[in-house]
């Protein structure tokens, strides 16, 4: 194979890795939203129970095939909506149970009082006997406070069922109930719940972060990385002094190592003039090194100080800085141009790191209330909760908003906002607002400390010219304003 073949064999190999990779972060982040996590359990756990309870139907007389339609309806009832008040395994089996005892007395009664001459093989289903099993159903159900829809086709399927038969039919009831509702508490208690320690990549990652040590206000930045960090036994932080020239960064690095020194080697330069040029890469490595010790004195994390000289791209050398330091997010000052983000911040949105731009409003070293303004359910909204969470502690407060158009939206913003905060723990509230994200922001940000806003680069190029990004809406806001952003 000829050199130029397999330098291109090379490339398409990795291009197709860099495929798989990103298909795959896709789908992890399908995964991360709640109703997508619904419906996949629904798809797999929901046929694979009635394919068992067929299975022991056929090997198991007095299992009842009656009992599945129902069954199956109610089963998708639980799974579909597992923190509903139907979402109780007590009351689905009560109700399926007391379905099934109902259309047991509702025939016992037709045989003792209203055909007491009839043999039991000749009774025949009527609308009076349907309408008094699920008279009787309702009855029952309401005084045990078991309701349960699924309840009144097992009562009308009961009746079909031969009276010889009914008290197997009860039985089988029974024991195929709590064999769905035994499987859908260990489902909801042992994955559910328990979702984003399994699916959530933001409850695992970003505890290493790198804080390029440039911009406005970098050293709140630093801090405000050092908060996110100590939230994680393993969280540390790493400050990155970005330089022009390799003897720049020789002589910082001696420099923070404690050699000191004379470090630029210079044939052509006077004694005097070494020092002068070296003392501004002394004074930054003593700030930097003083800001680390802050650092580790009140967040009480790991801090270092790394050196990384300048390439073609600023972005790709902070980039390349935090892959080799082993930082899984990086949390850069704010910077424009032009009245919008800098080339520089965008293009750290387009690398496989995660990102946090911080808009400093007055060197702020603390956050307690937090606001998350969301669009909907993602891995970014939950990575703004989780960080949220981090910064406001035991004692802050952090508030998940969403903003409608109108009266008619609020049930079902109510409902998303609720999936996305249930699997978390802290001080978290919600709310929706009937106003535009805009005014919503100005008229309640100052009881904020920080605002926390998604980068919305899963939207299209369209959608983002007809309504730019939320965070270029609002130029001014009083509060610090963090941008989020997943690789």
């Amino acid at each position: 194979m000829s050199g130029g073949l397999r330098s291109r064999v090379r490339a398409l190999v990795r291009r197709l890795r860099r495929l798989q990779r990103r298909e795959l972060r896709h789908l992890r982040r399908h995964l991360e939203v709640t109703r997508t996590v619904v419906h996949l359990s629904i798809l797999l756990v929901v046929p694979l129970l009635v394919g068992l309870l067929v299975a022991l139907s056929n090997r198991v007389e007095w299992l009842s095939f009656f009992l599945f339609p129902p069954l199956a309806a109610g089963t998708y009832m639980l799974f579909a909506n597992p923190e509903g008040e139907q979402a109780s395994p007590l009351r689905f089996v009560g109700g399926l149970t007391a379905g099934a005892v109902c259309s047991w007395l509702a025939i016992q009664v037709a045989l003792r009082f209203v055909y007491p001459d009839l043999p039991p093989t000749a009774l025949t289903v009527d609308a009076p006997g349907a309408a008094f099993a699920v008279l009787l159903t309702g009855a029952l159900t309401w005084l045990l406070d078991v309701e349960e829809p699924a309840a009144y086709a097992v009562a009308l399927l009961g009746l079909l069922v031969d009276p010889g038969q009914q008290a197997a039919f009860v039985l089988s009831v029974l024991v195929g109930s709590s064999i769905v509702a035994g499987v859908f508490y260990a489902w909801r208690e042992l994955f559910y719940e328990r979702r984003a320690t399994y699916l959530y990549e933001s409850t695992r990652g970003d505890d290493h972060v790198l804080v390029p040590m440039d911009g406005e206000r970098p050293a709140a930045t630093a801090m405000l990385a050092a908060r996110l960090a100590a939230a994680h036994e393993a969280g540390k932080v790493v400050l990155l002094d970005v330089v022009d020239e390799d003897w720049m960064a020789e002589a910082e690095r001696a420099r923070l190592d404690g050699e000191g020194g004379t470090r630029r080697t210079d044939g052509d330069a006077a004694t005097g003039e070494v020092a002068e040029a070296e003392a501004p890469v002394d004074r930054t490595a003593d700030r930097l090194e003083a800001q680390a010790a802050q650092i580790r004195t009140r967040a009480g994390v790991p801090c270092e100080v790394v050196v990384a000289v300048a390439g073609q791209s600023r972005a790709r050398t902070v980039l390349e800085a935090a892959a080799d330091a082993n930082c899984d997010l990086i949390a850069v000052p704010y910077e424009t141009a032009y009245g919008s983000l800098s080339p520089y911040v965008r293009n750290l949105f387009r690398g496989d790191t995660d990102v946090l731009v911080h808009r400093s409003r007055d060197g702020r070293t603390r956050w307690r209330d937090v606001m998350v303004p969301v669009r909907g359910p993602s891995d970014v909204a939950h990575s703004m909760i989780d960080f949220a969470l981090r910064l406001a502690g035991r004692s802050g407060r952090v508030s998940v908003a969403h903003c409608i158009r109108s009266g008619d939206s609020r049930r079902r913003a109510d409902a998303m906002l609720a999936d996305l905060v249930e699997t978390f723990e802290g001080n978290v509230e919600t709310r929706v607002a009937t106003a535009s994200i805009e005014r919503f922001l100005t008229h309640n940000a100052p009881e904020y400390d920080l605002v926390c806003i998604g980068a919305s680069r899963d939207r299209s190029t369209a959608s983002r010219l007809v309504s730019p990004p939320t965070f270029e809406r609002i130029r001014e806001l009083e509060a610090d304003v963090a941008i989020v952003d997943r690789s």
